[in-house]
């Protein structure tokens, strides 16, 4: 069984791994994909901020290593996988593309007006890739 978590860095994304490991671990064999996008706007402005190349790598690895950490400690099977652009079409293309058997994602909690205004990723994720997909609040 193929298992994909999308994970940023927040607290509903580590809750939604923490839900991906449990899964993981009551199927034996499971590969669990931990999947990180690096957002082009985003990245602009991190750079930005940043003083450093290192010190951006630094903060992307804080945001990725607890979720490795967290796989390891639980005996679940794990790779990283760090992809570059629009996160909805990243997830979407990655996860179609390696016929994952279910994702897991965070939601950020937007009100329905929020969610009609701003969209959301995991809203946009679910309703284009070709497998279940678990939305942890």
């Amino acid at each position: 069984m193929k298992i994909a978590v999308a994970i940023d860095g927040s607290e509903n994304a580590l809750r939604a791994a923490k839900h991906a490991i449990t899964l993981a671990q009551h199927f034996p064999g499971t590969q669990l994909d931990i999947i990180y996008v690096a957002d082009y706007d985003k990245a602009k402005d991190e750079r930005l901020l940043s003083q450093s190349e290192e010190s951006l790598l630094l903060k992307r690895k804080q945001k990725i290593d607890p979720v490795l950490e967290l796989a390891q400690d639980a005996n679940v099977r794990a790779k990283m996988t760090l992809l570059k652009g629009n996160p909805c079409q990243e997830i979407i293309k990655y996860v179609n593309s390696e016929a994952m058997d279910q994702l897991v994602i965070g939601s950020r909690g937007l009100n329905a007006f929020q969610e009609m205004v701003l969209g959301s990723v995991s809203h946009k994720v679910m309703k284009h890739v070709n497998c279940p997909v678990t939305v942890v609040k």
